[in-house]
């Protein structure tokens, strides 16, 4: 008994803690297919097989109802700290070669998700390539606006050179 109150406050501490969390079913699954989907997500999140009693509980005692209806079969969840696109991607990209992986639905920003919003998520630039992006608008901004203020200085100099010559011929 004492186990299972540790095991539904761990799980209660995930859930608190994540940014996103994904309900998966790994039916079919072996072990060593599941290691590698761990071993591709872990910079970003934590992937705990659960029991569906447990996870019920513990879900309620974080106040969040989005897989309710949905912890049936053999369930794991990832548990994301880190980067959700990034996560969501590499479930996706995983599900797409072992079909086994079933992507039952989500929690993200504080609501319910789809499985087809799990996908989306999947679709969206990582957050280093948005800053990398950013970056390189800003970079161009930079220049363009440097090149503003030079072009009048340049222009000014160019007129007085100008004159300049045409005073020293002139003269």
């Amino acid at each position: 008994m004492a186990n299972k109150e540790a095991t539904v406050a761990e799980l209660t501490d995930h859930f608190r803690q994540s940014s996103a969390i994904v309900l998966t079913e790994y039916r079919g699954l072996s072990v060593t297919q599941l290691k590698q989907l761990r071993r591709g997500i872990q910079s970003d999140a934590t992937y705990a097989v659960v029991k569906n009693t447990l996870t019920r509980i513990a879900a309620k005692e974080a106040g969040i109802d989005a897989f309710d209806g949905l912890l049936v079969g053999p369930s794991a969840l990832a548990f994301i700290h880190g980067d959700a696109v990034t996560v969501a991607k590499s479930l996706r990209d995983f599900a797409k070669e072992n079909p086994q992986l079933v992507i039952k639905g989500g929690y993200f920003d504080g609501a319910a998700i789809s499985p087809a919003e799990v996908m989306q998520l999947a679709n969206l630039e990582t957050r280093e390539v948005l800053l990398a992006k950013l970056a390189g608008a800003f970079k161009a901004s930079l220049y363009g606006a440097a090149y503003m203020f030079n072009a009048p200085l340049a222009q000014a100099v160019r007129t007085v050179d100008a004159l300049r010559q045409k005073q020293e011929s002139a003269g």
